[in-house]
C-alpha cells in the first residue's frame, strides 16, 4: 500500500502530552492508505491535512440532524453505509417535509480520487459537494449561515471544532473542510477482486468470475475504466427520456447541447450492494441492467458512438453466458471490509 503521511509542525511540542479536554488544537495525523491498484488521489491535501479531530467532527456533522431545515434529515439519511452510503430501496432521495429529489443518490467511496461530483458534475470541488443537497429544497433544506449558527449553540461542536481546526472557528468553510476529511478517508479497496489484482492471501477467482472480467474488460471498461471503475468522464447510454422527470443531466450545468442526457459514468465498486441503478434508480437488478444494455437502449438523439452497432442499433450485445459471467465478477467488487468499517459507523 503507498501511504500519504499528513504532517503537522507544532509550534510548541510540549503541547502534545498536554490534556485535550479543554479543546486545544493539538491535531493528531491521519494516515490516508493509497492502495497500489489505484491512480493517485486528485483532492490536495495540504489545504486541508486529515487528523483525527477533522475526521471525527466531520463524521458528527454526516451523522446530525442539524445540517437540515427539520434537524432531522442528515447526510446519513440517503448514504446508509451497508449500501456504499446510498439511499437503499430508494429511487429517488427523500428529504425534508416529504421532498422527493429527483434522481438516485449516489455512493460515497474513493472521493479523494474523483475531480467532480454529483450526476451531472456541478460539484467541482468535494469541499463544495455538500452545498447543494443541505441548500436543496427537495432534501436538506438549509442555509449554511443557518446551520453554522445552529452548530455554535451546541457545546459539543464549541469544543470540537478548537480541537479540529487552527483558527477554531465555528463557521462554514471549516464545517465543509471537516465533512470532506471524514469523506476523503472512505477509501474502498479489499474487495475479492483488489485482493486477486494485488495477489495478496492468495485469492483467486472463478472461471465464471475471470470469464466475466475479461467479457467486462472487452465490453465495459472503455467507461467504467481503471480499478474505480469509471472514467469521471459524461455519457448518455441511451436510456429512454421519463416524461415525468425529463432529467437533461448534465445540460443543466452548462446548457451545453452536447450535452444533453449524459450523466457522470458511476463507479461499479460495491455494484452488488447500490441498487437500485441508473440516475433515476429505474432499474431494481443488475440483470435489468444488462438486459437494457443488451436490447433496451433508444436513440433519444444523444447516444455516445461508442453504444452504436454494426446494424445501427445501439446497446452492448451480451449473450446469456456473458450476462451471468459479468454479474459474477461485478460482485467480486464488493468490499465488505469498507461496508462494515466502524470507523464509519453512527455508532
Amino acid at each position: 500500500m503507498k501511504k500519504i503521511f499528513v504532517t503537522i509542525i507544532f509550534v510548541q511540542l510540549f503541547l502534545v502530552s498536554c490534556s485535550n479536554d479543554e479543546g486545544d488544537y493539538i491535531p493528531r495525523p491521519l494516515t490516508l492508505d493509497l492502495p497500489s491498484n489505484f491512480p493517485d488521489i486528485v483532492y490536495n491535501l495540504e489545504n486541508n491535512p486529515l487528523t483525527e479531530e477533522g475526521f471525527e467532527l466531520g463524521k458528527s456533522l454526516f451523522y446530525d440532524g442539524k445540517l437540515s431545515a427539520n434537524n432531522a434529515i442528515p447526510c446519513a439519511f440517503c448514504h446508509e453505509q451497508a449500501f456504499a452510503f446510498t439511499h437503499h430501496g430508494h429511487t429517488l432521495s427523500h428529504g425534508v417535509n416529504g421532498g422527493i429529489g429527483f434522481r438516485n443518490a449516489t455512493p460515497i467511496q474513493n472521493m479523494a480520487f474523483q475531480k467532480e461530483f454529483m450526476w451531472d458534475g456541478s460539484a467541482t470541488h468535494l469541499d463544495f459537494q455538500p452545498i447543494i443537497p443541505l441548500t436543496s429544497e427537495l432534501e436538506m433544506g438549509e442555509t449554511l449561515s443557518n446551520v453554522v449558527e445552529k452548530l455554535k449553540k451546541d457545546a459539543y461542536y464549541k469544543k470540537q471544532f478548537t480541537k479540529a481546526f487552527d483558527d477554531g472557528e465555528i463557521n462554514s468553510s471549516n464545517m465543509l473542510k471537516a465533512l470532506s476529511q471524514f469523506m476523503i478517508m472512505m477509501v474502498s479497496s479489499n474487495s475479492k477482486y483488489d485482493k486477486y489484482v494485488r495477489k495478496e492471501g492468495n485469492v483467486t477467482l472463478s472461471k465464471t468470475e475471470l470469464d466475466g472480467m475479461n467479457t467486462f474488460q472487452n465490453k465495459c471498461a472503455s467507461c467504467h475504466a481503471t480499478d474505480l471503475f469509471t472514467d469521471q468522464s459524461y455519457r448518455n447510454n441511451g436510456l429512454s427520456i421519463s416524461p415525468k422527470l425529463n432529467d437533461k443531466g448534465r445540460f443543466v450545468v452548462f446548457e451545453n447541447p452536447d450535452d444533453l442526457y449524459k450523466f457522470k459514468v458511476p463507479s461499479l465498486r460495491n455494484v452488488e450492494n447500490t441498487f437500485p441503478y441508473m440516475h433515476d434508480g429505474r432499474f431494481t437488478t443488475l440483470e435489468a441492467v444488462l438486459e437494457f444494455y443488451n436490447s433496451g437502449a433508444v436513440d433519444n438523439g444523444n447516444v455516445d458512438p461508442s453504444l452504436l452497432r454494426a446494424d445501427n442499433t445501439y446497446g452492448i450485445t451480451l449473450n446469456t453466458y456473458e450476462k451471468e459471467s459479468i454479474i459474477a465478477f461485478l460482485k467480486t467488487l464488493t468490499d465488505n471490509e469498507f461496508l462494515n468499517d466502524t470507523r464509519f459507523s453512527e455508532y
